[in-house]
């Protein structure tokens, strides 16, 4: 399939049949948008009140978008969320992976805020996508209103032993095997225990199907924020391998010289149920008073 990131068109189906039933559990209704960029077309999901406080919020990386907008969903009851599908990542946009240590995903967005008419807004992104808002920072600051970082990539890593231990060996074994201990150890790394089992196949299914993006975003440096000056939030989990707590909260302090609110939970890089009502309470709070 020559640059495709799926390894075959039957995975590339066996994916979007995952990204349709999770859009169909959602209660509430959904619009889906294409959007013509200079990178690719985009597919972005969009939802909430017509009325409401535009919030971009960016996937996950090496999942679905549905899987991480699902964590988010209280805040339909207030803002409009417009969902965009990652360029090279799984889902309906182009496959045509972009780099995370430049200006591209900046202007990516700046083009996706133009077809929506909006000057700037609110930001959340989970993981990969808090490393995509952090590129937008760093170049197109004026476009952040405020931002929320959770699990954040894009500013420090936990320590390679054990992401390579716990997780890229597990994965290689599971890659080789389809081992389903394999992936019961990953999926209980990545979540303290507590991914969803549909999430836990759509997972598998990613790393059947899929060439990973193994690129993380670049890690930000102090002097790229100089002019960002957007409330910030960032939430961090104690127990996520990828994105630890312990190191995270020290270079937060460091790279944002603006507001930055700080949050921390007893979870790993998959929030459990629990975590996500807390997460959106404190996602909420945080809107309210600096998203005015």
């Amino acid at each position: 399939m020559g640059k495709s990131i799926y390894k075959s068109e039957d995975g590339k189906k066996v994916l979007q049949e995952h990204y349709e039933r999770y859009v169909k559990s959602f209660p509430f209704p959904i619009e889906r948008k294409y959007v013509n960029t200079s990178f690719g077309v985009t597919h972005v999901l969009v939802a909430g009140p017509q009325e409401g406080k535009p919030v971009f919020l960016f996937q996950g990386g090496n999942c679905i978008n549905p899987m991480t907008f699902s964590w988010f969903t209280p805040l339909l009851e207030k803002y409009r969320i417009y969902a965009p599908d990652t360029i090279g990542h799984p889902g309906y946009s182009a496959e045509t992976r972009i780099s995370a240590k430049d200006e591209s995903f900046a202007k990516w967005i700046e083009e996706l805020l133009k077809e929506f008419q909006l000057p700037s807004c609110a930001f959340i992104g989970p993981s990969y996508g808090a490393g995509i808002i952090l590129r937008l920072a760093t170049y197109l600051p004026n476009k952040i209103d405020c931002s929320v970082l959770v699990s954040p990539a894009g500013i420090t890593l936990g320590s390679k032993i054990k992401m390579i231990k716990e997780i890229l060996i597990p994965l290689l074994w599971f890659q080789a095997f389809s081992s389903e201990k394999h992936l019961n150890k990953i999926a209980a790394t990545m979540s303290d225990h507590n991914m969803k089992e549909v999430d836990k196949q759509i997972i598998g299914d990613v790393f059947r199907y899929t060439r990973l993006e193994q690129d993380m975003p670049k890690l930000t440096e102090a002097y790229e924020l100089v002019n960002y000056n957007a409330p910030t939030l960032v939430i961090a989990g104690k127990k996520d391998v990828f994105f630890p707590e312990k190191n995270i909260k020290p270079l937060s302090k460091s790279i944002f010289t603006n507001f930055m609110d700080f949050k921390s939970y007893d979870m790993g890089h998959f929030p459990s149920e629990e975590h996500v009502k807390v997460i959106n309470k404190d996602i909420m709070e945080f809107l309210e008073t600096y998203y005015i």
